[in-house]
């Protein structure tokens, strides 16, 4: 473990070096001027180093009570560290007891800087757990999970190392990881929950799920579930002024995953913009849930892709105002 931190460590001071800073930003102004700001790069490295160790065999497929997930839990636990991000509340583990299923959420903060506006926060989410061991094929067991969701679990580390690096946020924002998605959303329900019974202000909620696999034909680089239920997508291909970051996928709204993944329990319990990225498409990945889905299937640039071209929008929700429901 030792050795794949002080790994970790070296990627992410090379990130670090090859970032660009916020540019003589004056944090008491009442808005952002874009032009000030150059916006930091994705590491593919990193983002691969992350998968990589997600989905290794060590972990056994991460199921939630297993060991191999509790690996998993204090991998990234030691990755928020070494970034220097503090953990929500005393701990970074957050545990959480059904009575049928026991697990924990890893969850990080970055505080406000608006004495106002710290008093909002902003999620950015996805789930870390996967199904374990399956049914053998050809001697293999297990369900690495690269794709679903390693991919989406690196992407929030991403986010969360460059919101670290651009060193300026008006709302607080919260990177959690979650358990027991694939029971049934449950660590992502209990989080929601806990957080609106010690008073948090969640505005928005931006979740991460199989953004391993480039998408076919479209000439946008991912979608974005519940498309029409906010305004989000607006505000992600306004803000990224080289592509279309997004768009609305009929795939995915005719088998309504807006309600299948841990973005929707933060929209029953907070009513706000609660949506997921993803780039599986249903005809660029054809192992989901099975024991192919390993570390060779996934595009780490593909992946960088997606959270550089994400990041202006999600930079735009957590400073600036005009985020609404539509309905």
């Amino acid at each position: 473990m030792k050795k794949i931190v002080l790994i970790i460590a070296a990627a992410i001071m090379v990130s670090c070096g090859t970032s660009n800073r916020v540019e003589s930003l004056n944090k008491t102004t009442t808005t952002v001027n874009k032009k000030r700001i150059k916006l930091p790069s994705s590491n593919p490295t990193q983002l691969a180093l992350d998968v990589q160790y997600l989905a290794s065999d060590e972990l056994m497929g991460r199921d939630t009570g297993s060991e191999g997930i509790d690996k998993a839990a204090t991998y990234l636990k030691e990755r928020f560290e070494s970034i220097g991000i503090e953990p929500y509340g005393d701990t970074y583990f957050h545990t959480f007891d059904t009575g049928k299923i026991r697990g924990k959420n890893v969850v990080a903060v970055i505080n406000g800087s608006d004495k106002v506006l710290n008093k909002e926060t902003v999620v950015i989410g996805a789930h870390y757990d996967h199904i374990g061991i399956i049914q053998a094929i050809e001697g293999d067991s297990i369900a690495n999970g690269a794709n679903d969701n390693a991919t989406g679990t690196a992407s929030v580390m991403a986010m969360a190392q460059l919101f670290k690096t651009i060193d300026f946020n008006r709302r607080k924002v919260v990177f959690a990881l979650f358990s027991a998605e694939e029971k049934g959303l449950v660590g992502s329900r209990e989080l929601a929950q806990q957080m609106k019974a010690n008073g948090e202000n969640v505005v928005a909620m931006v979740n991460f799920e199989m953004t391993g696999t480039p998408m076919v034909g479209k000439d946008y680089i991912a979608y974005l579930t519940g498309y029409d239920t906010s305004n989000m997508g607006e505000i992600l291909n306004r803000e990224n002024e080289s592509r279309v970051v997004t768009a609305k996928l009929d795939a995915a709204a005719k088998l309504n995953l807006f309600k299948r993944s841990d973005n929707y329990p933060f929209y029953e319990v907070f009513k706000v913009p609660s949506q997921t990225i993803s780039t599986f498409d249903f005809t660029n990945f054809d192992e989901y849930h099975k024991v192919g889905d390993e570390i060779s299937g996934i595009d780490a640039k593909h992946m960088s892709q997606v959270v550089d071209a994400v990041l202006p929008g999600v930079f735009f929700i957590v400073n600036e105002e005009g985020l609404v429901l539509k309905n």
